[in-house]
């Protein structure tokens, strides 16, 4: 294959809801490309991009497939994202290389909810996009409507280019108004016959034609200039309006096509190779410095890992961008986490499982290698003496969360290993190790994106594994002063133990001033401070640790020991064995033996006492409260609401957001299991939401005593 120069390369990203058809897209351009020989089909399970096994079982993308077709002396690199939810994961890291995005709407349903996310996920990128209205051939195909949702939810920079004009069964014609032609195409797709517009759809054409100018030209002042002076603009002063407007993600073009019949793909290709920007028009990359760093071939190489895969027969693949430079084959770079050299014994195109060996990219251009040493997702590998780190691929906030753990418990090492193995081929999966709840926990997007994972866990590191609930890290604190004393007292021949300590706990509220005496249960009781530690605990509260001790009641030598048995208690507090938080301790008194006192009797003797104080200080059990955002079409709106009062939601609003229903409510995390699948099942999976944590409340009164319950039956099993 030969090499592409950079301003011959553009770089797309395939983006819309699962059945929008962007897998069959990329199909007909690779077909058109010369690429493959003949196009295959979703349904069949014979499509470039879908060559995973469980993708052709399951009739869905759910890999994101780096592919490349040439036309027109250009090289055109595409990325298919999966539509589903699910996996969004997937999209971010496909839009992350790419320059602009072809977003697809299915002309049955105009935009949906998928559409809405992946738009979301373009702008945290600052990404262009380009609206691909697809399916125009079915008999359900309504262009107009279908238009129509595209302009409420993006506005008036939506800028139509082209309109069927049979849309239907029958589809085959298309009238383009930046050539102010109509296209009609043969039965069976490919090139068409360019004819005049007819008369009947001149008027309608001609507006179109003088709208699509006028939007054009805003995009630039010389253009706009020219469009005055010479009341139009040319096809070339258009292509250039359209081009800036993209730059600058002012102007959103429409395309109309049939993918699977391959009509309307060759005149997208054309305008993809003659108005879309080119990669040092539209994507400056920024390091971690905050330094923004242009597509430039003139300087020294560096190139950034966007996606990894393990592929039969071969092993680790990783996908890249060449930011900077010119790529050789053989060359050594420098990965810059790990600051060890990598060398690329063979740069690689691709399309699907497809490699191509090639001697050279160029900036801007993206490729793939293979078994490097110690490279993954977001590594920066650069020249010898080059200091670039390039942000990472973002991610998107997990929704769902699980704990797994192996059958065989021999296999938790392993299983460690694999999930760490997982992470690094999907960053939107996060693993957790959690200490205080005892389980591995993995957050991710949906059960669908975890079923995926068990499914590579058993079938490439035959691990057998299983899902559990997660547990919920609760957290306990007190509502009032509370006063105990425990003594220590152990004699079993030879020295004993022995260690008494007097202390109170109370409430710890940020700002409170120092305590100097507290009254309970009728007893008085002075506060002399005579040392004082303030800790922030790492799960989040304070602890406040006073001493007190006067007369020598208790040696300052003993006072670490208390305190070390109350943190002990703290990391499993007395109700539900939950991290405790936001509490002060004064010791005030006690006693010691001569021979007897050591350090274990008054740790322990601190514990017990900061134990029974607890239990009468008004004991509460808090809960991590969340923040949901849902957004749903109206349709489904009231089984959506009455769902999340089932869940103990507290609705903060409700409001109205690019077609669809926004509602915003605090939700108790131990309310939020399976909510993915519960909303897709009551939307039929045309809803989406985000979460996101805010604070920690108070549970009800019933809830907690169920709590309650639940721990002294399972201490008791124990």
């Amino acid at each position: 294959m030969k090499v592409y120069q950079t301003d011959k390369v553009k770089n797309l990203v395939l983006l819309g809801s699962s059945g929008s058809g962007k897998t069959t897209l990329a199909e007909a351009m690779l077909y058109n490309g010369g690429v493959i020989e003949r196009m295959g089909s979703v349904e069949a399970g014979t499509t470039v991009s879908d060559y995973n096994k469980i993708e052709q079982d399951q009739k869905n993308s759910i890999y994101s497939t780096i592919m490349y077709t040439e036309y027109n002396d250009h090289k055109i690199n595409m990325i298919d994202a999966p539509g589903a939810d699910d996996f969004v994961g997937k999209a971010y890291t496909a839009i992350n290389p790419a320059n602009v995005a072809l977003m697809m709407i299915n002309a049955q349903n105009g935009v949906e909810v998928g559409t809405e996310i992946h738009s979301r996920a373009l702008e945290l990128y600052d990404k262009p996009k380009v609206f691909v209205i697809n399916h125009l051939d079915h008999s359900k195909a309504n262009f107009d409507a279908s238009l129509d949702s595209i302009k409420e939810s993006f506005g008036p920079k939506v800028a139509q280019v082209q309109y069927p004009v049979n849309a239907g069964e029958g589809f085959n014609s298309i009238i383009d108004v930046i050539k102010m032609k109509m296209f009609r195409y043969p039965t069976e797709g490919g090139k068409a016959e360019v004819l005049d517009i007819p008369e009947d759809e001149k008027g309608r054409a001609a507006d179109l034609h003088q709208e699509l100018i006028e939007k054009a030209a805003e995009n630039d002042d010389k253009l706009m200039d020219l469009f005055f002076t010479n009341d139009g603009l040319t096809e070339d002063e258009m292509r250039a309006g359209i081009t800036a407007g993209l730059v600058h993600r002012d102007l959103y073009p429409v395309f109309c096509v049939s993918a699977k019949k391959n009509i309307g793909v060759q005149r997208l290709m054309e305008f993809i190779v003659n108005v879309v920007p080119r990669p040092t028009e539209c994507s400056k990359r920024e390091d971690t410095k905050g330094n923004i760093v242009p597509i430039d071939m003139s300087k020294p190489a560096s190139i950034f890992v966007f996606k990894t895969s393990v592929e039969d027969h071969i092993g680790e693949v990783n996908y890249f961008k060449v930011i900077t430079g010119v790529l050789n084959e053989g060359v050594d770079l420098v990965n810059q986490r790990t600051q060890n050299k990598e060398r690329l014994t063979q740069l690689f195109v691709v399309a699907g499982k497809k490699k191509e060996k090639v001697s050279q990219l160029v900036a801007g251009d993206i490729g793939a290698v293979v078994k490097l040493k110690a490279t993954r997702t977001s590594d920066t590998l650069n020249a010898h003496g080059l200091d670039l780190e390039y942000n990472p691929v973002m991610s998107p906030s997990p929704r769902h969360r699980v704990a797994i753990r192996p059958l065989n418990e021999a296999e938790d090492e392993k299983l460690g290993e694999a999930l760490h193995r997982m992470h690094e081929i999907d960053p939107s999966l996060k693993i957790e190790y959690s200490k205080e709840l005892k389980q591995i926990l993995i957050h991710g997007q949906g059960e669908r994106h975890m079923n995926i994972l068990k499914w590579h866990l058993e079938n490439e590191f035959k691990i057998e594994t299983e899902f559990l609930k997660p547990k919920i890290p609760y957290r306990e604190t007190i509502t009032k002063p509370a006063q105990a004393d425990y003594r220590h007292k152990k004699q079993s021949g030879g020295a004993g133990q022995f260690g008494e300590v007097h202390m109170v706990i109370e409430p710890y509220h940020e700002g409170d001033p120092d305590p100097t005496m507290y009254k309970i249960n009728g007893k008085e009781i002075k506060v002399s401070i005579k040392d004082k530690e303030e800790f922030d605990l790492p799960w989040g509260g304070k602890l406040i640790y006073i001493s007190s001790i006067v007369g020598g009641s208790i040696d300052a030598r003993f006072m670490p020991a208390i305190l070390k048995g109350i943190r002990e208690k703290i990391e499993t507090g007395p109700l539900t064995g939950s991290y405790a938080r936001d509490i002060r301790v004064v010791v005030y008194d006690g006693k010691m033996h001569p021979v007897d006192s050591n350090e274990i009797s008054f740790k322990l003797a601190g514990r017990n006492a900061f134990s029974e104080a607890f239990k009468n200080a008004g004991p509460k059990i808090m809960e991590p409260i969340y923040k949901v955002e849902v957004l749903v079409p109206v349709d489904y709106m009231g089984d959506v609401m009455s769902d999340l009062q089932n869940r103990r939601a507290m609705v903060l609003g409700m409001d109205s957001e690019k077609g669809l229903e926004k509602i915003t409510a605090r939700v108790p995390l131990s309310e939020m299991d399976k909510y993915a699948t519960s909303l897709s099942s009551l939307s039929q999976g045309r809803a989406m939401f985000n979460m996101s944590f805010i604070e920690y409340a108070s549970v009800p009164t019933e809830v907690q005593a169920e709590l309650l319950k639940a721990y002294t039956s399972d201490d008791k099993d124990e």
